[in-house]
């Protein structure tokens, strides 16, 4: 997987021109994220399934607590119709840090995101579901058949989501950047994949990296510091041990962030946090580290913030890809 994840921070119009860039220059992926602070990504995923012939398109990563998981499999299956099939779902346990906002902090969980989407797949065949657990549905149903299989790839950095993303779903979003990182998320992985029935195919684990490429190192390592805040912010004690940062600044960087402080968290972020939790510099620096992931992960989605210049960004990425796959 070559992935791109676009975050709507930036406005529609701006996310489909770089959604086709992303095609043109080999993405065979598109997710669009989703933050309740940000715009809407389904807007942006109707625009870009008019706008595009072959990449796969989906949120990334939603999560089930913004909206009924029945009402998002129907909005995921809108996306795989007008596209011709090619959708996909990005589901997890949601940002922290925004969650905290709408009253849902203490609903994150895994068992959550496995009823979703396992609800979301059973609709997609087309059968009525009555589910009683996480959520209620009674007698749900969509009244349109949903072109394609659409992949579900779990969003996610816990141990116990790992092993159910390996069991269950057919990828695993990593939110990492460094080799470290992916080798664990690997060992991980395959506990749950000793468990996966055959049946459920081939199975994706993918780096969703903060990627920050350009020519200027300085440039880069500046633009990285907003998406690893948030990154920091919501990482695992066990991830932040493994890197040496520091718990209680990764917590004050969560406060600030819930609070809109978002120049004071920022301000928080350290070089070693942008070396643990981003792949930032030069064309080289960023081919060095997505080799190095490579050596564990089976693709990369290109995620915030890309670069401190989107365009020339996407094709750098594309191209450092390449060049750490070589």
């Amino acid at each position: 997987m070559l992935g791109l994840e676009l975050t709507p921070e930036h406005p529609v119009t701006d996310l489909v021109e770089l959604g086709v860039q992303a095609e043109r220059e080999g993405y065979d992926s598109c997710f669009v994220s989703c933050h309740y602070n940000n715009r809407d990504p389904f807007a942006v995923l109707a625009r870009l399934a008019a706008e595009t012939d072959d990449i796969r398109l989906g949120p990334g990563v939603a999560n089930p607590y913004e909206m009924h998981p029945v009402t998002l499999a129907a909005k995921v299956a809108t996306v795989a119709e007008s596209s011709d099939g090619r959708g996909l779902l990005g589901i997890g346990p949601g940002d922290p840090s925004t969650l905290r906002n709408l009253g849902l902090a203490d609903e994150r969980g895994l068992r959550s995101v496995l009823e979703a989407f396992k609800v979301a797949q059973d609709l997609w065949r087309g059968e009525r579901v009555t589910h009683d657990g996480t959520f209620e549905a009674t007698d749900a149903g969509l009244n349109f058949d949903v072109p394609g299989e659409i992949p579900v790839y779990v969003g996610g950095e816990g141990p116990h989501m790992c092993r159910m993303a390996g069991k269950h779903a057919d990828g695993l979003l990593f939110n990492g950047s460094h080799p470290d990182d992916l080798a664990w998320a690997r060992e991980q992985v395959d506990i749950g994949r000793a468990d996966r029935p055959a049946s459920r195919g081939e199975f994706t684990l993918a780096a969703y990296a903060s990627v920050s490429i350009s020519a200027d190192e300085d440039a880069a390592c500046e633009a990285a510091r907003p998406p690893v805040a948030f990154i920091t912010a919501g990482a695992a004690p066990p991830v932040l041990d493994r890197h040496g940062i520091d718990a209680d600044r990764a917590s004050d960087i969560g406060e600030k962030i819930s609070a809109g402080a978002f120049s004071e968290a920022f301000g928080l972020v350290t070089p070693p946090m942008i070396d643990a939790f981003s792949m930032a510099g030069t064309p080289a620096d960023v081919a060095d580290r997505m080799a190095a992931v490579l050596a564990h992960a089976d693709g990369v989605v290109v995620g915030s913030p890309i670069g401190p210049d989107l365009e020339e960004a996407i094709t750098l990425a594309a191209e450092a890809y390449r060049a750490g796959r070589a």
